[in-house]
C-alpha cells in the first residue's frame, strides 16, 4: 500500500494494490474509488485532500509489513 500526496493539486492517492484500475466510481464529491477488472478495490483518490483528511499526522498500528518513508 502506498500513500501519495500531490501538493500541486492537493490530492491524495492511496494505492491499495499494484493491479491496474479498470473502473472508477465517485462515491462523494472529490472521492473516487478505483477497481480492477475483477471488481476489487485497488485505489482511492481524494481531491482537496487537505480539507478532507488530516494530512499532518499518520499513525500506523501493528502493521505486519515493513514501513518505508520517503521524505517530501
Amino acid at each position: 500500500m502506498k500513500l501519495n500526496y500531490y501538493a500541486e493539486t492537493d490530492s491524495l492517492y492511496i494505492d491499495l494494490s499494484e493491479k491496474p484500475s479498470t473502473e472508477s466510481r465517485e462515491i462523494s464529491v472529490g472521492v473516487v474509488l478505483d477497481y480492477d477488472a475483477k471488481g476489487n478495490l485497488v485505489g482511492i483518490d481524494i481531491d482537496n485532500a487537505s480539507k478532507k483528511v488530516q494530512l499532518n499526522k499518520l499513525i500506523l498500528n501493528k502493521l505486519p509489513g515493513k514501513v518505508q518513508t520517503i521524505p517530501a
